[in-house]
């Protein structure tokens, strides 16, 4: 069975200077990512805020704490308390526009015993498809994309890039939120009429 890790910490600054904003759009995010994920494998949300542990823990989805230290730290942690060596996806939380096909498509294009990913515009790691969690090595970052592949093949891997335009597209600012609007989540959707609202008033 596949694991899906999703970590999630407050929306990114860059989505909005109003931090209750923020934390209304990443957290209907979280609530459509998790709707995408649940439905390919048993899921494990990641994070030290508490509203998005109360939600997880209300859909009956397994909670890990982060320890701080960033994504990667995030993402090792809940690897760890893993008990078998089954495959793993990790999921960004910003993937508004995720649905169950696309993580099958991600888990379909892997290779056997390998590694695949999805790429973010800018070179960084959208979404990682593991066979093992002794694969993860902690690479987010800048270029983090072609740190993944180059690790997985230093191991002796197959290591790919797999084109997924809904795991591709990341919601990093209101711009991006807009450009999407059409295709994320119902959630997504709803924190976004709202927050045109606000922006009315």
């Amino acid at each position: 069975m596949t694991v899906v890790v999703v970590p999630f910490h407050e929306g990114k600054s860059r989505l909005s200077d109003r931090r209750h904003v923020r934390r209304a759009v990443g957290l209907a995010m979280l609530h459509d990512v998790l709707s995408a994920c649940t439905a390919v494998g048993r899921t494990v949300v990641v994070t030290d805020d508490e509203d998005a542990a109360r939600q997880v823990s209300e859909r009956g989805v397994g909670l890990a704490r982060d320890p701080g230290g960033g994504q990667g730290a995030a993402v090792a942690a809940a690897l760890a308390e893993l008990e078998e060596p089954e495959p793993v996806l990790v999921v960004n939380a910003d993937l508004a526009c995720a649905v169950p096909h696309d993580l099958r498509t991600l888990l379909a294009a892997t290779p056997l015993g390998g590694l695949a990913l999805v790429e973010a515009v800018d070179g960084t790691t959208n979404a990682l498809s593991l066979p093992a969690p002794q694969v993860f090595a902690p690479l987010y970052g800048h270029a983090s994309a072609e740190r993944f592949l180059d690790h997985a093949r230093s191991l002796g891997l197959a290591a790919l890039s797999v084109a997924v335009p809904n795991l591709a597209d990341d919601v990093d600012t209101l711009a991006d939120l807009y450009r999407l609007q059409l295709r994320v989540g119902p959630r997504t959707q709803a924190a976004l009429v709202e927050v045109e609202q606000e922006i009315r008033v």
